[in-house]
């Protein structure tokens, strides 16, 4: 890694009405350098990122790119000066071709009297090529899978010879397989002395993928650090301002088999998407659902709450069989699901936090033919309180919360209803490690008051930290069932299981002393 620098931020400072978003912000990026930038969501990541692209204009300071001062007034001029920007939403026009999303910039310039296609295929070819990936350049970018999507997003910065690239949060919508795809290309782009920003929550990535980490609080620039200096505690507790020394609250050693489960599901299945899905759980258990993406996890809690459709299978509350036809049915029963997309599926972004809290109770809350505002109001103070949502107010919009304060609305609009089973599905992704932490110890809190939580998590730590046993699928059946009393419950015996194999054929996992010198190494 050359010690030149490629860009460099100094003294960024930049107000919204109400907010200081960035606060003296500097930061210096290596050539050939993966510089990852961490904080809590409204930490000022994404405010710094918008600024060295050009979507929004400093209040002060001033940007470098190859030590010599700058000035990006839009996205145009950090296109200009070799800056390119991989959103975490796929920004491609979804019913043009690879080619002509690659060349769009050239299209619209209209700088030729007929857009040269064949010309613009090769070079899209050429620069696939470089990446091994086979994708048609004359294919639909709709066609595409998210993973290639992305790609195409890569080398549609390449292709105005990029040599700063930034990343937002690239794999929270990667399986496995197309995030290993993803980092391979991000080791040859640094190969090629091409610098990147990436923005991430996720901390294994920074210490597999990156050199150095920026970490920003409050839109305060609090530290630089070297990746092979530091670990995750560390940067964790300089991200959230105050010592997490454990990432996951302590689990209730209790063995809950004894008693009778709040939920059993048996022999439940859905045409040729899952079969003879059985599981149960037990008051105070958290009970994991893992398996690799596409085994059918998310079907198999949609069917039981009513969201999809089963052909068979039976269900028993506190041993009593039930018939769930819809979501109001299962909601009339205690059982609440939590979607893993709580913008398009969850929340009302447009409405404020009273409303998103009170949506599934207003029947507990209407006093003649009206809603009592008052007793509404009432509520939605309990859960802001209880699940430590930060908001200005109750009548602050949605879309102006972070995503872990989102999260929190949403699963506040559940426990509203005070539920005895609770389906999560994802329960923090795409939220900073302080939320999660505070959601961690939230979702612990209510199996301890005796409410049965199954979780859904594809993040494979979050798992074996949070859950007392783990139903792991394949392919649309149950694998096996993992406990965490008997020792297995390691990334070896579930990624074993989610492959379809045994677990008499899967590795040991590591001992307690392995595990904590591994983390410390």
């Amino acid at each position: 890694m050359s010690g030149q620098t490629a860009l460099e931020v100094i003294g960024i400072t930049k107000t919204f009405p109400g907010t200081r978003a960035l606060d003296d912000v500097s930061l210096a990026v290596r050539k050939g350098e993966v510089h990852a930038v961490v904080g809590e969501n409204g930490a000022g990541k994404s405010t710094l990122m918008k600024i060295i692209d050009g979507i929004h204009l400093p209040d002060c300071g001033e940007i470098r790119v190859d030590e010599q001062p700058i000035m990006i007034r839009n996205p145009q001029d950090a296109q200009r000066q070799g800056i390119g920007f991989v959103h975490q939403e796929i920004a491609l026009c979804q019913h043009l071709s690879v080619a002509e999303n690659v060349f769009m910039a050239d299209i619209n310039t209209g700088k030729f009297p007929l857009i040269p296609f064949n010309r613009y295929r090769a070079e899209t070819r050429k620069l696939l090529d470089q990446f091994h990936a086979k994708i048609d350049p004359s294919a639909h970018v709709s066609t595409l899978s998210i993973s290639n999507q992305q790609i195409v997003e890569i080398i549609k910065a390449l292709s105005r010879q990029c040599r700063i690239l930034i990343f937002d949060e690239p794999t929270a919508a990667l399986t496995e397989d197309e995030t290993d795809v993803l980092f391979e290309i991000i080791g040859k782009l640094k190969s090629q002395g091409i610098s990147i920003l990436y923005i991430t929550h996720r901390m294994p990535e920074i210490f597999r993928l990156c050199d150095r980490v920026t970490i920003l609080r409050d839109g305060k620039l609090i530290e630089t650090l070297n990746v092979a200096e530091t670990n995750e505690v560390a940067i964790v507790n300089r991200m959230v301002g105050r010592h997490i020394e454990d990432l996951y609250p302590p689990k209730d050693a209790a063995e809950h088999e004894d008693t009778v489960p709040v939920l059993a599901v048996e022999n439940l299945g859905s045409f040729d998407r899952f079969r003879d899905i059985s599981f149960t759980v037990y008051p105070g258990e958290i009970l994991g659902l893992t398996g690799l993406v596409g085994a059918g996890r998310s079907e198999v809690l949609k069917a039981v709450c009513g969201l999809y459709p089963k052909t068979c299978g039976e269900i028993r509350l506190q041993g009593k069989p039930i018939e769930i036809r819809g979501y109001r049915d299962a909601i009339r029963h205690g059982i609440v699901y939590l979607t893993e997309d709580r913008k398009s599926e969850g929340l009302f972004l447009r409405m404020n936090v009273i409303r998103n809290i009170a949506a599934m109770s207003l029947a507990r809350l209407i006093s003649g033919f009206l809603v009592d505002r008052r007793q509404e109001a009432q509520l939605a103070s309990k859960h802001v309180e209880s699940t430590r949502i930060r908001c200005s107010s109750l009548v602050q919009s949605l879309e102006s919360l972070s995503g872990g304060n989102q999260q929190k609305v949403l699963l506040s609009k559940l426990l509203a209803i005070e539920p005895r089973v609770l389906f999560l599905d994802e329960p923090t992704r795409g939220i900073d490690v302080g939320a999660k932490s505070e959601i961690h110890l939230l979702l612990r809190n209510l199996a301890n008051s005796g409410v049965a939580i199954v979780m859904i998590s594809s993040d494979m730590p979050e798992v074996i930290g949070m859950c007392d046993r783990v139903v792991v699928m394949y392919e649309g059946t149950v694998a096996g069932t993992v406990r965490d009393s008997d020792g297995h419950l390691n990334e070896e015996t579930l990624i074993h299981l989610a492959s379809g194999l045994s677990v008499a054929t899967a590795p040991a996992g590591p001992t307690p002393v392995e595990r904590e010198e591994r983390e410390k190494g």
